[in-house]
């Protein structure tokens, strides 16, 4: 269990880095103590799941990168809006999600057509 919560707090570190956050303001973003961020950090706590869902919410990232294998170091431009996109999802309920799947369907199917009319244009 301490290597868990070793590994934890080290992710929850990076990821504060990452984000260029002081142990001050994700407290304050995540409504936790900054006692309870450095706690966390160096293993010397864990988190139940709201803390857990509060800081993932502030560093804007899925709650899941908590408990990866790694710890990332750097990330291209694309994983970042991804990250960024996944925790704002992380909250909506399941009809708003089902809703945001079929807008992405649409915006992405190949649009009928497309070729035929640069055609009649050119």
């Amino acid at each position: 269990m301490v290597d868990l919560r070793r590994r934890f707090g080290r992710l929850v570190a990076a990821s504060r880095r990452r984000a260029g956050m002081t142990q001050e303001t994700l407290a304050e973003a995540a409504d936790v103590s900054v006692d309870m961020i450095s706690k966390i950090e160096v293993g010397a706590s864990g988190a139940r799941f709201p803390v857990i869902e509060r800081l993932a919410a502030a560093l804007h990232v899925d709650p899941a990168e908590f408990f990866s294998t790694e710890i990332r170091t750097g990330r291209a431009a694309e994983d970042d809006v991804f990250a960024d996109l996944t925790a704002r999802l992380w909250g909506l309920p399941e009809a708003e999600l089902y809703w945001l799947s079929d807008l992405i369907d649409a915006a992405l199917r190949p649009k009928i057509g497309k070729k035929g009319a640069s055609k009649k244009g050119g």
